[in-house]
């Protein structure tokens, strides 16, 4: 070879190295070199066809689980009472880590899981509906934080996301988009799920992409979420498979379940009948018992005793138990429910050949068990999101309604608690690992040679993507669509994978949610818990300021049983200081205790928010943030329909669902309006003048409020402008729920009773304005 020719090869070599380095730190791949050559005619001429990206070879596929509200005392894998058998195979088959951790909260964790970052560094310290503009809580994933599924696709793999998806910004959750910040704007080729904090799973609202799609049956059918999103996924990954043999897949498998509204099929609920009549305070017992002989916690662990506002179990009457016991009993039936379908995606890869080269991480609970069901536990888990305690007697006279598609159902504390065994507290509790600690199984046949082996390294949730690039030997990039990132601030776990015993890497690592702050360093944890969670008042910034630090040696005190701050202010002082700075760090200021008030959509319009809102046609569907926002304030109804000469009915608009929601419709030849509020404060309007038939007609309804804290008032109903019809509203809502702000329809579950069995009862006029204007205060 001649000195000329042996120089241009090392120059192509080089190139192309630097070339394919730069290609890795910059995403999209810029467009490949033209390596053919160009002559005048196709006979002197060679082609080079632009190759597709390819991952490198041997990138495993990467399957995440991820499990919603499960404590890290409830499944039998890690010592609890539910019987787990495919997650117990699972982690016989790979690493069960001890000592991961989440955020505490649903969207979060789920946007500092995929983006490799902290959860407030991702615009997200809060849920989506939260937000309140600054910077660690604007609920919008920054463009500087690509997720580890847009890095994946861009580097060869196909990407899907089945279930529940909670990181879209509350207003772009509608028709009109945008989309950048869907799952499908952000890297997954394909999604199917819901687009929400929770969803009915009877009666999900469900999305495939970005197109809203109804349920493929009906509960009668034996229609469940879950079982069908196992399906879609399934299908997805035989799909790809089939038409792409040698490319890698990613899946983000994101459950539902078990978050609330409880919904277990019967068979599954019955199963556990008697199973927990010894309690929730045994309970906690019998669990720390099985966890100290299984070896899931540490020999010398402490059970944390009951907080002083969390009653006893004896101190429960009869009725409390019997409640209680069946909500308990069809909270395991929904995660013993959810288990299986989870076997059936593993055994689905493991009959296709696919499991041996597939890296899984299966996180069991996206924080701790919840306690949003109150106290008391409740029927209807929306009325405790909104401030309503429904009592024990909404409960005990429909216990075999409990886990059905009538029901909502939401366990009490005690059992939140006694699922967080053996730690403190529960979900949305930063401070302490019941809010924080979940356990993590990998499994990777191909690339894990320990089996059946737990890990007891520190790590945290974002150490999911560094992870996962490691074991694909793909870098993060440094640019994504032209955009500088910011680092990853996960780091790897795949140095303990075959090294039980391997140092822990991660030894900073900050918490806040809600105000409960904790920072772990060097095996201590300092910390400060705000009000319970099942307490909505009392939550002010001098509560905030004055509330006391704890400190824990957690590499000696699993559980966080024994409170150190009086002894060690030295340590406590450390720490603190630790915590400020990781705080500035990451944009976790300013704190912010309040709950309700944060809840308002109007906080995250940007500009003034509006009075009015004008729909044409029959057919509009829009998320209910997305539509107006009328209760409790005072508000004009205006619909001008056309009525064929026979009459019409059917529903002109309506938000909400069967159990809170409100509608206005047509029926007999008049208008009827009708507010549900979980059966406590249920008004049904008839209007008592008939609609004139073959012409243009104005329906108006108004509502004048009552100036009460419930959020009473009258409404009025008009026919071309006289008077149909009132009635009074003893209480409002803010929000109804889960299901959509429609017009000409009531699509997924009916509001008013009387058309329970017309299906969407559709209007079948022509309705050509709906108008709704607020009154000025």
């Amino acid at each position: 070879m001649t000195r000329s020719r042996t120089t241009l090869l090392v120059l192509t070599i080089v190139t192309t190295a630097a070339h394919l380095a730069c290609a890795q730190e910059q995403l999209p791949q810029p467009d490949p070199q033209f390596g053919g050559t160009v002559g005048r005619t196709i006979a002197d001429s060679k082609p080079d066809f632009p190759k597709p990206v390819e991952a490198p070879a041997g990138a495993p596929n990467v399957l995440i689980i991820l499990l919603d509200d499960v404590g890290f005392g409830m499944c039998s894998t890690f010592g609890g009472p539910v019987p787990t058998p495919n997650m117990d195979k699972l982690a016989a088959g790979g690493l069960s880590f001890t000592r991961f951790h989440t955020t505490a909260l649903c969207s979060p964790t789920r946007a500092a899981l995929l983006a490799g970052r902290n959860h407030h560094s991702v615009g997200t310290g809060v849920i989506i509906e939260m937000g309140t503009g600054y910077p660690g809580y604007t609920g919008i994933i920054p463009r500087s934080t690509a997720l580890v599924s847009e890095v994946l696709r861009d580097n060869g793999y196909a990407t899907s996301m089945f279930g529940k998806w909670h990181n879209t910004p509350e207003p772009d959750i509608s028709p009109a988009g945008p989309f950048d910040r869907w799952p499908t704007g952000l890297g997954f080729d394909y999604f199917y799920g819901f687009n929400q904090g929770e969803t009915h799973q009877y009666y999900p609202t469900l999305y495939r992409n970005t197109v809203p799609v109804p349920q493929p049956k009906s509960p009668e059918e034996g229609y469940h979420f879950t079982a069908d999103m196992t399906d879609e996924a399934i299908a997805w990954i035989s799909n790809t498979r089939a038409a792409a043999p040698h490319k890698p897949w990613f899946c983000y498998f994101s459950t539902g379940a078990v978050h609330a509204p409880h919904h277990a099929p019967p068979e599954w609920s019955e199963k556990y009948k008697g199973q927990f009549d010894h309690g929730w305070d045994k309970q906690r017992e019998l669990t720390h018992a099985k966890q100290l002989e299984m070896g899931v916690i540490p020999p010398g662990t402490k059970l944390t005793p009951r907080p002083e506002s969390l009653p006893s179990w004896e101190s429960r009457s009869a009725d409390e138990k019997r409640v209680y016991c069946r909500l308990m009993e069809n909270y395991a039936g929904f995660m013993a429910h959810t288990d299986h379908h989870v076997g059936r995606l593993i055994d689905s890869l493991e009959a296709s050949g696919e499991l041996d080269n597939t890296l899984i991480f299966y996180i069991v609970g996206d924080n701790g068990a919840s306690a949003e069901g109150g106290l008391e536990g409740t029927f209807s888990e929306l009325a405790s999101l909104l401030g309503i305690q429904l009592g024990l007697e909404s409960t005990i006279n429909r216990l075999d309604e409990i886990g059905g598609p009538e029901s909502e159902p939401h366990v009490p504390v005690g059992w939140a608690w006694a699922m967080d065994a053996p730690f403190q507290w529960t979900k949305q509790v930063a401070s302490h690992f019941g809010g924080t600690r979940n356990p993590l199984i990998v499994h990777w046949p191909k690339g894990i040679k320990s089996k059946g082996e737990r890990r007891t390294q520190f790590h945290h949730v974002i150490d999911v993507v560094p992870t996962i690039l490691d074991a694909c030997h793909i870098p993060a990039p440094e640019t994504v669509n032209g955009i500088r990132q910011k680092p990853i601030e996960g780091v790897s776990m795949l140095y303990a994978m075959d090294d039980k015993d391997a140092p822990g890497t991660r030894t900073t690592q900050y918490f806040e949610m809600l105000t409960n702050r904790a920072i772990y360093h060097d095996g201590w944890v300092a910390c400060s818990v705000g009000p319970p969670p099942w307490e909505m008042g009392g939550r002010t910034l001098e509560r905030l300021n004055s509330a006391p630090w704890e400190l824990y040696d957690v590499e000696n005190d699993f559980s966080q049983a024994n409170d150190l701050a009086a002894s060690r202010p030295d340590k406590l002082k450390e720490l603190q200081a630790t915590f400020e700075e990781e705080a500035e760090k990451y944009d976790v200021y300013p704190l912010d205790p309040r709950m309700t008030e944060r809840m308002d959509p109007k906080l995250r319009v940007a500009g003034d928010p509006p009075t009015s809102w004008t729909y044409h046609g029959n057919d509009v569907w829009l998320p209910e943030p997305i539509g107006p926002q009328l209760f409790p304030r005072g508000f004009t109804l205006t619909a001008a329909i056309d009525v064929p000469q026979d009459g019409a009915e059917g529903v002109v608009t309506c938000a909400g669902a069967f159990s809170a929601g409100w509608t206005l419709y047509v029926m007999d030849g008049k208008p009827h309006f009708r507010y549900q509020c979980f059966e406590i404060a249920d008004v049904e309007i008839a209007g008592d003048v008939a609609i004139p038939k073959g012409q243009q007609v104005q329906l108006k309804a108004e509502f004048t409020p009552d100036g009460s804290p419930e959020g009473g008032g009258e409404m009025k109903l008009f026919v071309d402008g006289k008077a149909a019809g009132k009635g009074q509203l003893s209480r409002s809502l803010p929000r109804h729920g889960l299901e959509p702000f429609e017009v000409g329809r009531d699509s997924i579950t009916p509001i008013a009773p009387a058309y329970r069995d017309q299906g969407e009862f559709e209007f079948t006029g022509k309705i050509n304005e709906v108008a709704f204007e607020l009154k000025k205060p």
